[in-house]
């Protein structure tokens, strides 16, 4: 079985894009832009198929249309709880999570974040929740819509999210800042049901690498206004 018939099982690539996450989509359902969007277009190119976009506003929700069948590849991070229901290529983009806190919060630190009665706005199902979920040991997690909503609603210690958004937050809020050292990296992948075969993933994986390679990537996230993320460096042939 050819990957086409495995990712387009009905002649349409069908492409979880979460417009929750504005480093990787921008846009709307209608008319979705980012870098996911050029690499989901770019793949069903590279298939022969045309590419429908299905869209969501939190990758919850993305990772959910992988499990359920209403699309064949998605764009999320590499995380644990995922991998079980999920098979990833290696990461094409890498992005850090980092908390804001008021400004005359004693909080200046990670590490001292994770204290008794902390408490960390989060966005529900986001990577960083799971991250935190995962390693936090004392601090407490309160999820949201999105991390920094709920943590000025709810008059949070911290709050937690990506670094663009989260810095753009703190900027036009008066009373915030940003805790410069990242709690996370966060490692962008194609994502795809874990029913596909080896054969499948293997092609997806190669196809990742040379995009990174022959530039694809980084001129996709500069064209789209985000040329600081950095393209997550080369990991070789799969195997």
């Amino acid at each position: 079985m050819e990957p086409v018939d495995e990712l387009a099982p009905d002649g349409v690539l069908r492409a979880s894009i979460n417009l929750g996450n504005p480093v990787l989509a921008q846009g709307d359902a209608s008319n979705p832009a980012g870098v996911t969007v050029d690499l989901a277009r770019e793949i069903a190119h590279r298939l022969g198929v045309p590419v429908e976009f299905v869209c969501f506003d939190a990758a919850r929700k993305s990772f959910e249309a992988l499990t359920t069948g209403a699309a064949t590849v998605g764009f999320m991070a590499i995380e644990p709880a995922r991998a079980d229901q999920v098979a990833f290529t290696p990461p094409y983009a890498l992005i850090e999570g980092v908390y804001v806190v008021p400004d005359d919060s004693p909080l200046s630190t990670v590490a001292d974040i994770d204290v008794a009665g902390v408490r960390i706005g989060v966005k529900e199902g986001s990577a960083y929740d799971l991250f935190l979920t995962r390693t936090l040991e004392h601090a407490e997690l309160v999820r949201g819509a999105e991390g920094t909503d709920v943590y000025v609603q709810e008059s949070l210690e911290a709050g937690a999210g990506i670094r663009q958004p989260v810095s753009a937050f703190a900027e036009r809020t008066p009373g915030q800042r940003v805790i410069d050292e990242a709690f996370m990296q966060i490692r962008q992948a194609v994502a795809v049901p874990k029913s596909l075969s080896d054969t499948a993933v293997r092609w997806l994986h190669e196809t990742v690498e040379e995009l990174k390679a022959s530039g694809f990537v980084a001129a996709s996230l500069e064209a789209n206004g985000q040329g600081g993320v950095r393209v997550a460096p080369a990991e070789g042939r799969a195997q």
